[in-house]
């Protein structure tokens, strides 16, 4: 699992500069998801959805102060019992003093700056404002200096070399436990500092500029237009800035792909290769200048979408679903644990029935076979919600076929049509051809999250926080 990392910058997704060759290797041998979402454009509440299987809201993940209730099942707690070891490997960006979630062991702890013991909130009011841009977090995209290795260079690192030193003891002792190995990986997260051999790959004057990147404030959504306040991207960066950004981006996107390639390696040179399960995806997006927008925090395709690479041993293969092949349904992040209860066989009482999401198996399965499998139906939509800086109040957002509608707490809302509006710049919701459309896709959210109460709920929590963090002093 990498982090930031927006699936158009990758080879295997279609990008024409951007290498990626580890990762499209997988992609040849694997099922590709086209249409992934995270459960929230943010690192925290995305990263305890997935290890879960739950929305955001289901477990009090607001923001990236939020602590998991050690209580709540992950990975690590339903694996365990259903007879495997668990471990992790890098970054999980967990808060609070629980490091574990029920995973057996860490082979590396997050490095301190990405976590803490009693984390405050942020605060969501109209004035609070990054002193900050993203791209210049760290004088990176303005200088790219080829100075010392960046700590997240070093880290990664770490995690690829320990990785594959658990998955070459596993190859040399066979036949122990099942076991489940979690790698978390900090780039290509910010700062926007790749080191030299990377950078000197891509240059600045090759950058395709985002059509978007220079997109008035004026002439945005209200919601738009005060995430681009809040954090500090109101002021339109110069064009040489952000080429270099967008090249220093790219080349950690290659830098991620080194160590994937280094941790697979690990996998296809032995015996591994033939009954281990890959599963490759990010957190969330990057923006990377579209709409005037750095980072993710919003429902645009480039902040929400993520990568998703299945490679399943035969032994693994449902008869009805064949690989490789594009699965073009959409799917969520909350579908990841329900994928690994059904390739682990987990059932009965260690299975959770009430999960919001489905198996990755069943979509691919229900796809190949023109829509009639067994499980949920083929067109379920996809869910996500964003409750942290500056959002004011609560956006939420459902998708379900070709349609991606957001709904704000106190504003109007925004219905897109991505793959017919690559740039999303055409929002329906002001349309009447799209007036019963907007009116479904409201209902159907609905169904699934009261709003306001939800807002409520999170800016309870997130006062609450902070109060405790100015008790202490450090907020």
């Amino acid at each position: 699992m990498s982090d930031e990392h927006d699936p158009a910058v990758t080879g295997c997704y279609g990008h024409p500069l951007v290498r990626t060759p580890h990762v499209d290797r997988l992609a040849s041998e694997a099922l590709v998801y086209d249409n992934v979402y995270c459960a929230s454009p943010i690192c925290v509440p995305s990263r305890l959805s997935l290890l879960t299987g739950r929305y955001a809201h289901q477990i009090g993940a607001w923001d990236n102060g939020s602590i998991l209730d050690s209580a709540v099942p992950t990975w690590g707690h339903l694996l365990g019992a259903a007879g495997h070891e668990t471990v992790i490997c890098g970054r999980t960006h967990f808060n609070g003093i629980d490091r574990l979630h029920g995973f057996d062991r860490r082979l590396v702890e997050d490095l301190p700056s990405w976590y803490s013991p009693a984390p405050g909130a942020p605060s969501r009011r109209p004035e609070a404002r990054r002193t900050r841009v993203h791209v210049t977090t760290g004088g990176a995209a303005e200088e790219l200096p080829p100075g010392p290795q960046h700590r997240h260079d070093t880290y990664d690192a770490e995690v690829a070399a320990l990785a594959r030193q658990f998955l070459q003891e596993k190859a040399e002792s066979p036949g122990g436990r099942p076991w489940l190995l979690y790698c978390g990986l900090i780039h290509p997260h910010f700062p926007l500092v790749a080191p030299r051999a990377y950078l000197d790959l891509y240059d600045p004057r090759d950058v395709m500029l985002p059509a978007t990147w220079d997109e008035p404030l004026e002439a945005q959504h209200p919601v738009i237009r005060q995430l681009r306040r809040g954090l500090a991207n109101d002021v339109p960066l110069a064009e040489d800035v952000v080429r270099r950004a967008i090249a220093a981006y790219w080349a950690l996107v290659t830098l991620v792909d080194h160590h994937i390639g280094a941790i697979l390696d690990a996998v296809n040179r032995t015996p591994l290769r033939e009954n281990t399960v890959v599963l490759y995806t990010s957190d969330h997006g990057e923006m990377a200048g579209q709409h005037g927008m750095w980072q993710k925090h919003c429902f645009y395709e480039s902040a929400v979408r993520v990568p998703l690479l299945l490679r399943l041993p035969a032994r693994f293969l449902p008869g009805q679903v064949a690989k490789p092949a594009r699965v073009r349904e959409n799917a969520s992040l909350v579908d990841v644990l329900p994928t690994l209860l059904d390739l682990a066989a987990v059932s009965g009482a260690e299975r959770p029935d009430d999960l919001p999401g489905r198996s990755l198996l069943d979509t691919a399965a229900a796809e190949q076979s023109g829509g009639a499998h067994t499980g949920r139906v083929a067109t379920q939509p996809v869910f996500a919600e964003f409750h942290a800086e500056g959002m004011l109040d609560a956006g939420y957002m459902l998708k379900r076929g070709a349609y991606r509608y957001c709904h704000y707490v106190n504003e109007r809302p925004q219905l897109f049509r991505p793959e017919d509006d690559p740039e999303e710049r055409s929002d329906l919701a002001g349309d009447p051809a799209f007036t019963n459309r907007l009116a479904n896709l409201r209902r159907e959210l609905l169904s699934i999250v009261d709003p306001e109460q939800v807002d409520a709920q999170a800016k309870a929590d997130q006062a609450r926080r902070r109060a405790a963090a100015q008790v202490r002093g450090d907020g």
